[in-house]
């Protein structure tokens, strides 16, 4: 089922809860609706649900109108972040409920709830009430429920927020194979950029109500079109600079801790405008072993503080004027620097990104 958001907006009284979005959500997709709290992102599933109405544009499901299609006649299935589930009846009748309420028959019900069972891993808790499950099984129970009815669309509402974070990334699997496994178009809600970005086939990113960014999980990590999306989906280094030019391929900014070079940018700035230069912790390098280092974007920062993770180790580095520059180091050779060291640093032209200033509009390029 493909779903078009036209236009939307929604208003409470003087409030616009969302801005007039323009949104193509694929057939068979899982698609993610990502950004803080407050930013319309519950708003626009609650549209798609028929739970609010628009107050202008069009809602439509494979080119037909919705908008004012009743909850009930939309075919949703819907998972809160509270599960919702009836604690005095048990998984399986928890997940008939709906069914019973479909008036299907006897046999169909039975089918059906065995199927949504052994979908999600719950056949042999059957009979038992949610009070006596785990947070991540009472989830679960929530979702066989939902895919029970065989929803044509399928809306999560921060299912996870309530898990704790072991729980979480198991989860996190459980809910990719599902939905690889049954191919239903599926919406959901998260303000966590980690399960976005490892579970969505598409992500869009929503600020004050409007959407600023719509694209896979990987180019929008490494293309991000505005230093608010950079940030959000990520750790970044982000620097204010000023635009020098575009020369053989690359764009030249000067910061305050030195001229750097990036091969793409998204902006439209002029030689001297200002703009906003990212860069990944990830993508610096630094010289821990005394050899050689790269010659473009050399950087000379001093280390301000350093915390070892075991797998990694998280740099953070200051320039002459107190500008705080991160560096990830994976897999980090032994080394002795201390606070208060120098550091030669360096990152590659491909791994820095020009971006507006944030008061200025993302240019397309």
């Amino acid at each position: 089922m493909e779903v078009v958001f036209e236009r939307i907006v929604k208003k409470y009284g003087d409030v616009t809860a969302v801005g007039g979005v323009d949104l193509t959500i694929k057939s068979g997709a899982l698609h993610f609706l990502l950004g803080p709290s407050g930013c319309g992102k519950t708003t626009m599933l609650r549209m798609l649900a028929g739970l609010e109405a628009p107050s202008s544009g069009r809602l439509l499901f494979n080119g037909k109108d919705v908008t004012n299609l009743p909850a009930a006649a939309r075919g949703i299935g819907m998972v809160f972040q509270n599960y919702a589930l009836w604690p005095h009846m048990t998984v399986r009748k928890n997940i008939e409920y709906g069914l019973t309420v479909q008036k299907m028959s006897s046999d169909q019900i039975r089918q059906r709830t065995d199927e949504a069972l052994a979908i999600t891993q719950l056949s042999r808790y059957g009979d038992r009430l949610p009070g006596q499950l785990s947070g991540g099984q009472q989830q679960r129970v929530a979702l066989a429920r939902a895919i029970a009815v065989r929803p044509t669309v399928l809306l999560l509402d921060e299912p996870l927020s309530n898990l704790d974070a072991q729980l979480r990334l198991e989860m996190r699997d459980n809910l990719s194979r599902i939905h690889k496994q049954l191919g239903i178009t599926t919406v959901y809600v998260t303000h966590d950029q980690k399960e976005a970005l490892s579970m969505g086939t598409d992500v869009s990113v929503f600020r004050a109500g409007q959407l600023i960014q719509t694209d896979p999980p990987r180019q929008l990590y490494h293309a991000p079109k505005s230093a608010f999306v950079a940030r959000f989906v990520g750790e970044t280094n982000l620097l204010t600079a000023t635009y020098l030019g575009h020369k053989d391929g690359l764009h030249s900014v000067k910061t305050t801790i030195g001229a750097i070079d990036a091969s793409r940018s998204m902006t439209s700035a002029k030689v001297g405008d200002p703009v906003t230069v990212s860069f990944r912790p990830e993508a610096v390098k630094l010289n821990l072993g005394g050899g050689d280092i790269a010659s473009d974007n050399r950087l000379t920062l001093k280390l301000d503080h350093l915390t070892y993770l075991g797998e990694s180790e998280q740099f953070q580095l200051m320039g002459q004027d107190g500008t705080l520059v991160r560096a990830s180091v994976f897999n980090p050779p032994d080394h002795t620097l201390a606070v208060g060291d120098t550091v030669a640093a360096w990152v590659a032209a491909e791994d820095v990104l020009v971006l507006p200033t944030e008061t200025d509009q993302p240019a397309s390029t």
